[in-house]
């Protein structure tokens, strides 16, 4: 069909296409201005008027029209069906067949009324009329002038207005003539990228010579919509309309190019894709008739083969075979047939079956432990305790495959599932890479640090493009055993938001109740996962999820001491740094008091990071002054430390003592996620009334302890001397330097309950003496946690005494017995224990009128 609409006004717009006679006799004929045809039973033939514009009515019938733009000089086939549209045409064909055609504002009106109909219209003449047997009517209406609307006078039973001829500006030149060409052509170059119109249509335009006519037919017959085939009507220049006509025409053969071209694209990829597979299927042929199979029966045969190598479970082999008839069927050029060849090969390719025999040797394991990584006990003897039951097991397989059998909701459990905690730098991510080479088994690695989508441990699902399983999956892959030794570094830095929840994912694989069925999206089989020894490593309990904390065995692994680090230094970090840097051991040589030197005054820090770091900068500034001078030998002692590494950044416990040398200075212990570490609290008074404030970056725990240290203190005040009006007249300010650091929890208690007495009395703290422990308002010291790490953090400190709650007394079994052996302990059940040890001068504090002892308690 064309592109020419046969238009309805106010209801059922649609075209005429039972009646192909009219519709020819209009496309050859666009200018009609009489219509001959033979009357029938259902036709009444209609003669034009002669001069119908001196003779127009003083009321014009209305006619709204929908959709549609009648322009002058233009003939257009309309539809009506609408009861008051017909009355209208029945009343204007018993007169003088003349009505006033006027679009409407909005297509979707059923009844516009005279608001919505655009201000100029076209007066037309009713040429021909055809009452078909549904009740409607065909006409054939001609355009003949423009007019504008004056003022509605009926509305009822249908429209009728005044209005006033509004003829166009007539215009003559080059430019016109121009345009007009212009126009004609660009609606010829458009008919030829549109097969469905008409060349008896085309070349009746391009005969035309009137720019006005030019620019209203060539309109007549162009898509465009209402508002801009309004303003062509609208506009009373002619060389304004065929501008307007023409940037339209303009960007309808753009788009109908771009068009064009998008198809022709399409059908060459088409053809390209036919052509390939033609020659495929005739390539497929000749290779029978040669007795040869083609690449794609290879690739079929290829993975059955590895179907059945592989020794698959069941479910997985059945699957396996499944995709693979699949593949079978598909040709290779279809875009699932590489989607099914990925998955067939994720399939072949994991270790099902295969594993590495473990080395039961507990001799060889405690060496190769002791070999790689100095302290560190409680690691060890679990390694050692997993050798054993694993070794005790296999003697007596018989005995435990019988109990296996009888119980069949607890399966038995065959892999461990461990968690590093510790601060930086203390070997947990080396552990497991030297528990690996104790029991003789693969070693893969995971960071979770950063991950946020649970996708990345179960895998995407095959309908995604470029699907691939989980991390996990992928990394028994590359391990190519079935029970490796898998760490997965940083559980505790693992985010949750929007994409998911990766620990959420991670219950199943780290549960060993279930995965032994751990289900990956991508694979929607079961792999048998109880074999791998995981080990998680962690800098932090608090960010771990409860669920996922409880599937795991915690095993703590605190700071080293000085001596420790001393022998972790000679024995594993200098000989390191040496061959990282090229030197030989004749040529350099670390004195004991030299590397303690750079742990006092270079590093403080739980782990060895840093102390490896400076020796390798000695190094390094030792090869480079062999270059430059004829010095062949250095030896590192603590005179030259100085020279080497530049100013200290570290004091040691002098610093502790210009800090505590006043009164209202005291030492505390804090517990940090990269090891224990001291504070100082500091207090200060000056004129003022009860004021009291906290300052330095502290949470709302450590506030609370601040406030009942301060209510202790003044409920004792007649017990420790302190005037009756002091608080009367002095504000207090309790501050903990490193403002920039965060800082919460009980802990404090003590010390800041110290400082506060300290200040008040005048009493100087001692400052080799640091201390921990939260009190209560009656004054007693409850017990806190993160002892060890404490302790070693003063004893890095150089201190050397520390007090402690008396419950806490047991944790000291977990320190080394160096440091049990440098530090004095003092256990405290009450503040005023404390107070006694702490201030450097006795003070006479009156004993209570009533002691009472809690259970469990005794005197330090």
């Amino acid at each position: 069909m064309p592109a020419l609409k046969w238009f309805d006004f106010e209801e059922d717009i649609d075209w005429i296409r039972d009646e192909e006679r009219v519709m020819n006799d209009f496309l050859t004929k666009p200018i009609m201005t009489k219509v001959n045809a033979k009357k029938s039973e259902e036709e009444e033939e209609i003669d034009p008027e002669e001069e119908l514009l001196a003779n127009l009515p003083q009321d014009m019938p209305i006619l709204p029209l929908r959709g549609v733009v009648v322009y002058p000089d233009t003939t257009v086939p309309l539809t009506i069906g609408q009861p008051r549209s017909i009355r209208l045409i029945d009343d204007v064909v018993s007169k003088d067949r003349i009505i006033g055609l006027v679009a409407s504002r909005d297509s979707d009106l059923e009844n516009p009324g005279p608001d919505d109909l655009y201000s100029v219209g076209t007066v037309a003449v009713v040429n021909r009329l055809f009452r078909a047997p549904d009740g409607t009517i065909r006409l054939l209406i001609q355009g003949i002038a423009r007019f504008r609307l004056q003022e509605f006078t009926q509305l009822d039973p249908f429209l009728k207005a005044r209005i006033q001829l509004s003829p166009e500006k007539q215009e003559s030149g080059l430019e016109i003539e121009a345009l007009a060409r212009n126009a004609r052509n660009q609606f010829e170059h458009i008919s030829e990228l549109v097969p469905s119109i008409p060349r008896e249509l085309v070349a009746s335009i391009s005969a035309l010579e009137d720019p006005l006519q030019t620019a209203y037919v060539v309109a007549n017959f162009q898509r465009m919509d209402v508002e801009e085939s309004q303003d062509i009507l609208e506009l009373d220049s002619v060389t304004d309309k065929l501008h307007k006509l023409v940037a339209i025409l303009t960007r309808e053969g753009e788009v109908l190019e771009l068009g064009q071209k998008i198809q022709n694209q399409a059908r060459s990829e088409i053809d390209k894709v036919q052509r390939e597979y033609f020659l495929r299927e005739q390539l497929k042929a000749i290779q029978r008739e040669l007795g040869e199979g083609d690449e794609q029966s290879a690739d079929v045969e290829e993975f059955r083969r590895k179907v059945e190598a592989a020794k698959m479970p069941e479910e997985a082999a059945k699957q396996a075979r499944r995709e693979l008839e699949r593949l079978s069927r598909l040709p290779s050029a279809a875009a699932e047939y590489g989607v099914i060849r990925t998955y067939l090969d994720w399939l072949v390719t994991l270790p099902w079956t295969t594993s590495t025999e473990d080395n039961l040797d507990i001799v060889h394991a405690r060496q190769v432990l002791d070999e790689d990584h100095y302290g560190l006990k409680d690691v060890k003897e679990r390694i050692l305790e997993y050798l054993a039951v694993r070794k005790l097991r296999k003697e007596r397989r018989v005995e435990v495959e019988k109990i296996k059998t009888l119980d069949y909701i607890r399966k038995m459990r065959e892999g461990v599932i461990l968690c590093f905690v510790g601060p930086p730098g203390v070997g947990k991510t080396s552990l497991g890479q030297s528990i690996a080479r104790a029991l003789g088994r693969k070693f893969i690695r995971i960071s979770l640090g950063g991950v946020r989508d649970e996708a990345e441990i179960r895998g995407h699902r095959r309908t995604y493009i470029g699907a691939m399983p989980g991390r996990i999956l992928q990394a028994i892959r590359r391990s190519e055993s079935r029970n490796p030794v898998f760490m997965l570094d940083e559980i505790d830095k693992l985010t949750f938001d929007f994409h998911g929840d990766p620990g959420s994912a991670l219950l199943e694989v780290l549960d060993p109740e279930q995965n032994a069925d751990f289900r990956d999206h991508y694979l929607e089989v079961a792999y048998d996962l109880s074999q791998v020894m995981f080990i998680t490593t962690a800098n932090q309990l608090e960010t771990i999820p409860g669920p996922l904390l409880d599937r795991m065995e915690i095993i703590y692994i605190s700071g080293y001491t000085e001596n420790e680090k001393l022998a972790i230094a000679k024995s594993y970090l200098i000989p390191r740094q040496l061959r990282e840097n090229g030197l030989r051991e004749k040529e350099i040589s670390f004195k004991d008091e030299g590397i303690k030197s750079i742990i006092r005054h270079y590093t403080r820090e739980a782990g060895v990071r840093n102390l490896e770091r400076e020796i390798g900068a000695i190094c390094r500034k030792f090869v480079t002054r062999m270059s430059e001078t004829k010095v062949r030998h250095l030896t590192v002692n603590p005179k030259n430390v100085h020279d080497l590494l530049g100013k200290p950044t570290h004091y040691g416990n002098d610093e502790i003592a210009i800090r505590t040398s006043v009164p209202g200075v005291a030492t505390g212990l804090a517990w940090t996620p990269v090891g224990g570490d001291i504070l100082f609290i500091e207090a200060t008074k000056m004129p003022g009334g009860k004021g009291f404030q906290v300052t330095g970056s502290i949470g709302n725990v450590m506030q609370e302890s601040a406030h009942a240290a301060l209510s202790y203190v003044r409920s004792k005040a007649d017990q420790l001397r302190i005037a009756p009006n002091f608080f009367d007249t002095h504000d207090l300010h309790l501050h903990i330097p490193a403002g920039a650091q965060p800082k919460d929890g009980p802990s404090a208690g003590v010390t800041m309950a110290t400082a506060l007495v300290s200040l008040i009395t005048g009493r100087q703290v001692d400052p080799l003496m640091a201390m921990t422990g939260e009190i209560t308002l009656r004054g007693l010291v409850m017990p806190v946690g993160g002892i060890k790490e404490k302790v070693l953090a003063a004893h890095r400190a150089g201190l050397h005494r520390v007090i402690l709650p008396r419950r806490n007394e047991i944790d000291l079994d977990e320190l080394p017995a160096d440091v049990r052996g440098e530090l004095k302990f003092v256990f405290a059940d009450t503040v005023d224990d404390v107070l006694r040890a702490a201030l450097l001068k006795s003070m006479p504090i009156k004993p209570l009128k009533k002691k009472t002892t809690k259970p469990g308690l005794s005197k330090p």
